[in-house]
């Protein structure tokens, strides 16, 4: 099989710890992301090349768009409503408030405008995660005794879910309803546990091609509805951690890296590492539907 190649360019120096959850937030013109560990919520408007960040009060790993803009911050402890323009935010819920040991994971909002969100020990503690829909502001679990859940996305017709627990190295594939709730159990998808690196964050193009990116492989790989890698982005550092397309006509990949757990040597040897890359593609995303609360 042909495997179709690009090479991710620098868009951003943003040197994030740990980079996540790129969010393209279509009403403002501007791609968000997460530095999740440093406590930063970035953005950049791919139109003006303009950047900047604003500083958190609690590690957070997604700012979804909000159907009556604005943006829900998914934290380690809470979920809360920030307005970008006043710099304010309001509490909207507690998540896992009682539990010390978590912080929000992986997000992404469905084809029905329902959040799904994730949960991980900040250590990496094995099973200590879990998996929850934020569905019309009412939050209700799907699934526990998870480790580092990754790669959430959604088929275009809405049909289906994605998600990995990334230590198993197993991408599964969740049937979905009419409402976008699960049906059944996840069946397996694509197996990369005998691939280099494992697999992070993902978004789904508007073929129903997924997107996945593989941390430790410095690659995002593109895989067709049977799993297979069709497509590979390489990228000059080792620690990708989630893709999201962007722009007007969605056409640009934004990829989100990481530098945690780097020696001063490997920051030496990867310089860029925590930066945000690009690619330019012929290759459409799917416009994501705004979070819906009520």
């Amino acid at each position: 099989m042909n495997i179709s190649t690009w090479q991710a360019e620098l868009s951003v120096d943003s040197r994030c710890e740990l980079g996540e959850g790129p969010q393209w937030h279509a009403s403002s013109g501007r791609l968000y992301w997460c530095d999740i560990l440093g406590k930063r919520l970035h953005w950049h408007s791919p139109a003006t090349a303009e950047s900047g960040h604003y500083l958190l009060d609690q590690k957070v790993s997604l700012a979804a768009p909000l159907d009556d803009g604005g943006l829900l911050l998914v934290g380690e402890h809470s979920l809360t409503r920030f307005e970008p323009d006043s710099d304010t935010a309001t509490h909207f819920a507690d998540f896992e408030a009682d539990n010390p040991v978590t912080r929000s994971n992986d997000a992404r909002v469905d084809r029905h405008g329902s959040l799904w969100l994730s949960s991980m020990g900040k250590q990496a503690e094995p099973n200590a995660g879990s998996l929850y829909r934020l569905h019309r502001g009412k939050l209700e679990k799907l699934r526990t005794g998870l480790t580092i859940p990754n790669a959430l996305c959604f088929s275009p017709d809405g049909a289906a879910a994605y998600f990995t627990d990334t230590p198993t190295g197993m991408v599964m594939r969740w049937a979905l309803d009419d409402q976008g709730w699960p049906i059944d159990d996840p069946v397996p998808f694509a197996d990369f546990s005998n691939h280099t690196g494992n697999p992070d964050g993902a978004v789904m193009d508007s073929q129903g091609c997924l997107w996945l990116a593989l941390w430790g492989a410095g690659q995002v790989v593109r895989l067709n509805a049977q799993g297979q890698v069709i497509g590979r982005i390489d990228l000059p550092t080792s620690q990708p951690s989630c893709p999201a397309f962007a722009g007007a006509d969605l056409k640009t990949l934004f990829i989100t890296t990481a530098q945690e757990g780097f020696t001063p040597d490997q920051l030496a040897q990867e310089p860029d590492a925590g930066a945000l890359f690009s690619v330019q593609l012929d290759i459409a995303g799917l416009a994501e539907p705004p979070l819906r609360l009520t």
